[in-house]
């Protein structure tokens, strides 16, 4: 028998799920802050879709399986990693808390975890790039970009990424012209004078003329009453302006021509854009619809993956992100197609929590997730999880439908 006191000694505070983690970090952060951080477009129906649907899949335990070692590392464009889990790009992160984007690397650098960061960040991407060179760990760091209206306004950065030693340029596809954030539009956030989006040039930029100002070109664009309006004010914004006009056959071979660095595309969402993305030689592919902040009405990312991973068909990587809460929505992403998965508003949500710690703490829960669904489920490696480990009920008797 246990005394109480053994009892009480095994209990624990800490955050066990990265739920638990959201709701704390909600209680540290300013309420604009976490309402810009969690608002998807229109309704929110693709926002909520997205977590919501990995409850639609099941996972068919076997047993009578030896998994007293289970293997979670998976190898991406030749670079081994522990998990295969990597925190997607999420932009202004000091909002979120401590040195943002320098303590989101300086945990993927002590975790050896890969990194996508935000063109629009809160620190300089040389900073950031210099937290890996601090540990023995040496994961691949990504880098994300909207292209500019004026392509060639893009091209400093890209050079500027390049030079510091990122590995990949994500290029976000998925941004013609912006969602309709109902959150955005009532309680505008406006970031405060004491920060700055470090890796955009401070003359000729849009964003950066209307800083700190009420309202944001944003605002305005999401305000506009008609498309002629809309037009009106991205024309008078300049060439700095996210491009609404990038197309497979001429900006591609652009792409190629200015950097030597992997290209991913980010925003990929059906079969028909997949098959161009290989045959227009992309090196890999991000499913996504943007955490649910485009298109209201998209589908969600994991309803997606299937007819995407069939059409690709391991010719190149497919990186997945989106809705990801537990180690078991990794376990079914990989499952239907994905090679690895990214991470966006949980690691907003551990940085909230606690900083570089509350980040790392929300990779370990999912790690741990994960290798307790692998070993429940009968497989030893990333390699074994496939679909057939899933099922969904069946719609009008009691059963289920493998996949």
């Amino acid at each position: 028998m246990h005394s109480k006191s053994d009892v009480l000694a095994s209990m624990t505070d800490d955050p066990i799920t990265v739920n638990e983690i959201a709701c704390l970090a909600k209680e540290n952060l300013n309420p604009d802050v976490w309402n810009y951080y969690e608002c998807g477009a229109d309704d929110g129906l693709a926002l909520d879709k997205n977590t919501r649907d990995f409850d639609r899949l099941l996972i068919r335990p076997r047993v009578m399986v030896d998994v007293a070692r289970v293997d979670t590392s998976s190898t991406l464009f030749g670079t081994r990693y522990a998990v295969p889990i990597g925190m997607a790009p999420s932009a202004m992160q000091k909002l979120a808390g401590g040195q943002g984007e320098l303590d989101v690397a300086g945990a993927a650098r002590n975790l050896g975890v890969n990194l996508t960061l935000s063109s629009q960040s809160t620190c300089s991407l040389e900073d950031v790039m210099q937290e890996t060179r601090q540990g023995p760990l040496s994961p691949e760091f990504w880098h994300q970009i909207y292209l500019t209206r004026d392509l060639n306004l893009s091209i400093p950065l890209i050079q500027r990424a390049e030079a510091a030693g990122y590995k990949a340029l994500v290029v976000t596809v998925d941004t013609p012209v912006l969602g309709n954030r109902w959150n955005e539009r009532k309680t505008p956030l406006v970031l405060p004078s004491r920060l700055r989006l470090a890796n955009l040039e401070p003359v000729g930029s849009a964003e950066r003329k209307l800083e700190g100002r009420k309202p944001s070109l944003n605002r305005l664009l999401m305000d506009a009453r008609t498309a002629e309006q809309a037009q009106t004010l991205i024309q008078s914004a300049g060439p700095s302006m996210h491009s609404s006009s990038i197309t497979w056959a001429s900006t591609l071979p652009w792409l190629r021509k200015v950097t030597n660095m992997k290209i991913i595309l980010k925003g990929i969402m059906t079969e028909e854009d997949a098959l161009l993305a290989v045959e227009h030689g992309v090196d890999g592919i991000l499913v996504s619809n943007h955490g649910g902040r485009q298109l209201g009405c998209s589908p969600s990312t994991i309803e997606a993956l299937p007819e995407i991973a069939k059409a690709v068909n391991g010719r190149i990587p497919i990186l997945f992100d989106g809705g990801i809460r537990r180690g078991s929505d990794i376990f079914k992403a990989l499952a239907l197609g994905a090679d690895f998965v990214l991470i966006g508003r949980p690691v907003l949500y551990g940085l909230g929590y606690k900083g570089r710690e509350g980040v790392e703490t929300v990779m370990h829960i999912l790690e741990r997730e994960l290798s307790r669904t692998m070993a429940l489920a009968g497989v030893t490696s990333i390699s074994q999880i496939r679909s057939h480990s899933l099922g969904v009920s069946r719609a009008n008797d009691m059963g289920i439908s493998k996949l």
